[in-house]
């Protein structure tokens, strides 16, 4: 559709334009009525993140609203232009274009345009994205998680072979971990990165980070502590909620990152128990059905979270071959990326094989969570 090239073409010279007084713009576009009040409420009242981080918020929303006709009709007014003076220069293309492709519904772009759940999220950025690793090895009370190195380790690897820019900060009290995770959303100071000693991993070791990262298009984060029910404790004992962890990332605290996929992997036990085998034939899998059709995006989308072991029970870590929920899925990864599956089918044969591992007769159930609105392809070829 031809009113889709403006926006799109310009997307980044007019965002930055806009970004010079983004509450004008947000008035502007509430006062034609091309959003609701809801929606005004709550991109105003977005504390986090730049200028520019909430005018991509709205223009998105514009967009996926089907309202980008009239946001251009909008930013060519002389009102919105002697605001924005620098909007003259934005080459929006013949007009007569744009009103002949007008005849579409302004609720919802057309079919034609809504993604599929079989669409896979974009990942052309270089680097991928981030992937932050939180390794608590020694604890205050004098205990030490041994081979939680090795997991560390593998997973800095296989995460560098898919393009990411791999950190790791270790040994965080609870505050620390939750005071990293806001700092690493906003990625605005280097210097305050730099008090929680993060790392980068660079030939095959970690070094300390030497200038500020960005994020990409998608976000990885590992935690390798111990844990509890719904949470994961700091060296000092005391637990973060896992919950805290990922809303520093939603919609709303972290812009920069929305529509993008947001993943954690939690090796933490969640309990105290030890989880009992039990004899049964194995099922065959039910059909995959497809899920319903995502216009609008909630601040809560496109995350998974991975958790090594379902409520109540321990994850098992070997001392000096790291955890059976690491290591599986660094191998999983290693052999499903090159055939392009998506990261839910290598987790469900990450679930096959921890489940077949036993102990003692005890056994392993990890769990993913998931609100992935795209399927997630990670590949080596992000490299290249």
């Amino acid at each position: 559709m031809a009113h889709y090239k403006p926006v799109v073409r310009n997307k980044t010279q007019i965002q930055g334009i806009l970004a010079a007084d983004r509450q004008y713009i947000l008035d502007q576009v509430y006062s034609k009525n091309l959003i609701t009040q809801r929606e005004y409420c709550n991109l105003k009242s977005i504390d986090k993140g730049t200028a520019e981080d909430h005018v991509v918020l709205l223009v998105d929303t514009l967009i996926f609203k089907g309202r980008q006709l009239e946001l251009v009709e909008l930013l060519q007014s002389d009102d919105v232009q002697e605001t924005y003076p620098q909007l003259r220069t934005v080459n929006w293309g013949d007009p007569s274009s744009l009103k002949r492709s007008a005849g579409v519904t302004q609720d919802a772009p057309p079919e034609s345009k809504v993604q599929k759940v079989d669409d896979p999220y974009p990942l052309s950025s270089q680097p991928t994205g981030l992937c932050v690793i939180i390794n608590n090895e020694y604890f205050q009370n004098g205990t030490r998680r041994t081979g939680t190195e090795k997991d560390s380790e593998n997973l800095a690897a296989v995460f560098t072979w898919l393009g990411f820019l791999v950190l790791m900060c270790k040994d965080q009290t609870k505050s620390g971990m939750a005071q990293v995770m806001k700092h690493l959303a906003a990625l605005k100071d280097l210097t305050t990165l730099q008090q929680y000693k993060l790392e980068e991993w660079s030939d095959g070791k970690f070094t300390p980070l030497s200038a500020l990262p960005r994020h990409g298009d998608a976000f990885v984060c590992c935690v390798l502590s111990h844990g509890d029910r719904g949470a994961v404790t700091g060296v000092d004992g005391e637990r973060l909620p896992i919950e805290d962890i990922t809303s520093a990332f939603d919609g709303q605290h972290c812009p920069g990152l929305l529509q993008k996929p947001k993943v954690f992997f939690i090796q933490a036990c969640q309990g105290n128990s030890l989880q009992l085998g039990v004899a049964v034939d194995d099922l065959a899998p039910d059909e995959e059905k497809d899920g319903p059709q995502v216009v609008l995006i909630p601040v809560d989308a496109d995350f998974l979270v991975a958790m090594a072991t379902v409520e109540k029970y321990k994850a098992v870590r070997d001392t000096e071959n790291g955890s059976w929920f690491i290591q599986s899925l660094c191998k999983q990864l290693k052999e499903g990326c090159p055939r392009n599956d998506d990261l839910l089918t290598t987790l469900t044969r990450v679930n096959r094989e921890v489940s077949r591992q036993e102990y003692l007769n005890y056994k392993q159930m990890p769990q993913p969570k998931y609100t992935l609105t795209k399927k997630l392809v990670l590949t080596e070829m992000a490299l290249h």
